[in-house]
């Protein structure tokens, strides 16, 4: 079985695999339209992690991780708590493209995708909107600006040929955020 991972999973899948390989699938854009109240943000303040939108002459890169044996029932049922229950994802399988050809075909891919039914659904914003958001929240996993910029830092090294308009514009907007937040707090720290 091979899942595909295009979020967090990509530095940490959290489960055993025999092996990974970077790659794409065909008919989807990433967005950061989820809304997240336990890894990555709380119910005062959710976080946003991607989810995918079907997008037909789009492409999504990522790891596809592949499980064998008792790997297979240990990482469904880690990735079922980890996205179904806890994210509110559903299940699909892609046709998964290696980024090294090797003359292979494609590998189906299972993947986790939230949909407008789910609950914690968010939708659309503003780049602007959605980096604002993301720079005050933090859940159990850790703060959510460590989560865009480790999903940008892999695009970059891993895929550089790959655009991703919607994440490099969300992280360039953090960016333009954080020395006005800085420069607040330390003239708050002075008075």
């Amino acid at each position: 079985l091979w899942i595909f991972g295009y979020g967090s999973l990509v530095w940490r899948p959290g489960f055993e695999f025999t092996s990974s390989k970077v790659g794409f699938i065909r008919g989807y854009s990433r967005r950061f339209w989820q809304g997240d109240t336990f890894h990555r943000g709380s119910e005062k303040t959710p976080g946003r992690v991607v989810t995918l939108l079907e997008d037909r002459g789009a492409c999504t890169w990522g790891v596809a991780y592949e499980v064998r044996g008792e790997q297979i029932a240990a990482s469904l049922q880690y990735l079922n708590m980890r996205e179904a229950v806890l994210g509110g994802y559903d299940t699909k399988v892609v046709k998964f493209h290696p980024q090294e050809k090797d003359g292979e075909e494609p590998i189906p891919a299972l993947v986790y995708i939230a949909t407008p039914q789910n609950p914690s659904y968010l939708g659309p914003a503003s780049e602007e909107d959605i980096a604002a958001q993301i720079i005050v929240s933090s859940g159990c996993a850790g703060h959510n600006i460590e989560y865009l910029l480790r999903l940008a830092d892999f695009m970059r090294y891993f895929c550089p040929q790959a655009e991703d308009k919607h994440l490099f514009s969300i992280e360039e907007a953090l960016i333009s955020i954080l020395p006005c937040l800085y420069y607040a707090e330390e003239s708050l720290e002075q008075t």
